[in-house]
């Protein structure tokens, strides 16, 4: 038997289905009035951090502008080191912060030394360069490798912040490091400052006094202080030593060719009488050839090969030097000194067959 529903019964039914048909109609009524909610929702959110800009007050928006222009100093702040290889070993940071066991108070004052510095009668500035105590090769490595793990460790904790939202915390501990550093280095410095004074009384320069002499080599010797490489194990006196003497060296030859040139541009404006000379010797502008000629020689020398050329032959004026007295001064055995001789004529020789000199002073004889 089939069971027929009931016309109340289909009624119903067919309200509960327009009620849903309703409802499925009104959805998308609700969908766009949602989307449109949350538009001005995100629209008020971007407007937001403007007002809250716009309400700081006067305090807050002076630590903002010190914050940016902190931030602006320390990422745009030149950090170099020496020796990076060396601080990514495990212990690297415990062998940086320990020094030596016997290590005593830097530029602590010796007695001894500034008694005998009393004796010499020296100036106020040179007296206290003695009273301060040389740094033994233990001390000397342990300071180069504090001040260069230092300058590595804040450029490892500057490169791990964000340029733009960096805090000031974190800005004054990388600041921190290096302010270290600096005093580290201000202790190397100080403690050769000797060793510029030693090497200055061997130079003769008439353009330059001895203050001015000292003051260049200091010059020198800050900047070996930052490039030295203390994991080589060698000794800074002796890299120093190189490094003012040819710095010395430069200073010289410049002010030797800045005599050369204003001599020859005030000779035309002199009178003087002609001296009678040799028909066999060279005229004086052919000397002033030969001098020019040589001088370009030797600016194509290297550093060691000129001081050595100048030094062995007089060329400065003074009298020539033997091997071992150039040793001395540059720290090295006279062997050495005639191997950098012997290298060095051989390409004065050289430079002076390319110039084809020996035809030209043969026409001049």
């Amino acid at each position: 038997m089939i069971a027929i529903a009931s016309p109340r019964r289909r009624t119903k039914l067919s309200a509960q289905d327009r009620h849903a048909d309703n409802a499925v109609a009104t959805k998308p009524h609700l969908s766009k009035t949602l989307v449109r909610t949350q538009a001005s929702k995100a629209k008020a959110e971007k407007t937001q951090p403007a007002k809250k800009t716009a309400s700081l007050s006067p305090a807050e928006k002076r630590r903002k502008t010190i914050l940016s222009r902190k931030r602006e100093a320390v990422f745009a702040r030149v950090i170099d080191f020496v020796g990076g290889d060396v601080f990514l070993e495990p212990d690297a940071e415990k062998l940086a912060s320990t020094p030596p066991a016997d290590a005593r108070v830097p530029l602590e004052r010796s007695p001894g030394e500034a008694k005998a510095a009393a004796g010499r009668s020296l100036s106020p500035y040179l007296a206290s360069l003695y009273q301060t105590r040389l740094l033994s090769k233990e001390e000397e490595q342990f300071y180069f490798r504090r001040m260069n793990w230092l300058k590595f460790a804040a450029s490892n904790r500057r490169d791990r912040l964000d340029p733009k939202r960096a805090t000031m915390k974190q800005l004054k501990a990388v600041e921190a490091l290096l302010a270290e550093a600096e005093t580290v280095k201000a202790i190397l410095i100080t403690s050769n400052l000797r060793l510029v004074v030693s090497i200055a009384k061997k130079f003769n320069e008439p353009s330059l006094s001895f203050e001015e002499l000292v003051s260049e080599g200091n010059v020198a010797l800050m900047r070996s202080v930052e490039k030295f490489n203390f994991a080589l194990g060698n000794r800074f006196s002796t890299y120093a030593t190189y490094a003012i003497q040819r710095h010395f060296f430069r200073i010289s030859q410049k002010c030797r060719q800045q005599r050369t040139r204003f001599a020859s541009d005030d000779e035309p404006v002199r009178d003087r009488a002609e001296e009678p000379r040799d028909p066999d010797l060279c005229t004086p502008h052919q000397v002033g050839y030969l001098r020019k000629l040589f001088t370009t020689f030797l600016d194509d020398l290297e550093p060691r090969e000129q001081q050595i050329v100048v030094a062995r032959f007089g060329f400065d004026g003074g009298k020539p030097k033997t091997f071992r007295e150039l040793g001395a001064e540059m720290g090295v055995c006279k062997e050495r000194i005639r191997q950098i001789q012997t290298r060095a004529i051989g390409k004065l020789k050289s430079m002076a067959e390319n110039a084809q000199l020996e035809q030209t002073v043969g026409d001049w004889l």
